[in-house]
């Protein structure tokens, strides 16, 4: 968070375990169906695949390998917060060791992406809201 007195509030409720500072130790949350195993993210109050309504709440893994990948070489329409002017990134699928493959934004220079490669979760400041508030969100680099 930065060094102003701003609030840190997540980019999507139910993603993060708190509080939101340090920045260092906080982590995704997911759930876990108690009944067949199913790992989502955030936190679910029934499960995706069998529909049982005992989950639990878990931390997962600040660490996993790169799963598959591609680069956005566009602008990405509508309320886009990157840098300005827009520079190609990499988005790919970072497979946990809980099971589940997340969505990430790859903090990488395009040409070292490796499928397999091992990537560690970071956790950012994405923008200031118009509340004044910091957005944090999270991205994974290379090990």
């Amino acid at each position: 968070m930065d060094k102003s007195n701003n609030k840190a509030v997540p980019v999507r409720e139910g993603l993060f375990t708190t509080p939101l500072y340090p920045l260092e130790e906080v982590r995704i949350v997911g759930s876990k169906c108690s009944n067949c195993g199913e790992v989502m993210l955030g936190q679910a109050l029934s499960c995706s695949n069998c529909t049982c309504e005992d989950t639990k709440f878990i931390s997962m893994s600040n660490r996993g390998k790169l799963w598959t990948y591609t680069v956005i070489r566009h602008r990405p329409p509508g309320s886009y917060r990157g840098p300005d002017p827009f520079v190609p990134f990499a988005e790919g699928l970072v497979e946990l060791p809980e099971g589940l493959r997340v969505l990430s934004v790859l903090d990488c220079e395009i040409d070292k992406l490796k499928i397999g490669m091992e990537l560690e979760l970071v956790v950012y400041k994405l923008y200031e809201n118009e509340d004044g508030n910091d957005v944090i969100a999270f991205k994974f680099k290379p090990v």
